[in-house]
């Protein structure tokens, strides 16, 4: 297995406040899991969803990122499409939810659960 080190200053993902609380919530509620990882895949109607995942270990192309406590993987071949991104935990209404501000998305769709990029 080879995780690499991450270089914030060319691959730059941004874990806000209220989004580090929260895993540190989340991972501190699992008997396993060390770390979150974010990957995205071609979904939706707009063309790509995140997927965070509560994981025990890396996997062999992840990069990893440490925020304070948490180590944040980034899945190697997600990274162009995550470069830039900022990681929120936010109240919409009465729900609260991980978002996403992305540059690189050009678009999403109305219920919010994809979004398109140029590539």
């Amino acid at each position: 297995m080879s995780v690499e080190g991450f270089d914030p200053a060319t691959q730059t993902v941004t874990v806000l406040p209220a989004a580090l609380e929260h895993f540190r919530k989340q991972l501190s509620a699992q008997d396993k899991a060390q770390a979150v990882r974010l990957s995205v895949k071609p979904s939706g109607c707009s063309g790509f969803m995140y997927i965070l995942d509560l994981v025990e270990a890396a996997e062999q192309e992840d990069l990893k990122l440490q925020v304070e406590d948490v180590t944040l993987l980034i899945d190697r071949a997600s990274l162009p499409i995550v470069r830039g991104s900022e990681i929120d935990y936010v109240r919409e209404g009465i729900n609260r939810q991980v978002k996403f501000i992305n540059p690189n998305a050009t678009s999403e769709c109305g219920c919010g659960e994809s979004f398109t990029v140029n590539e």
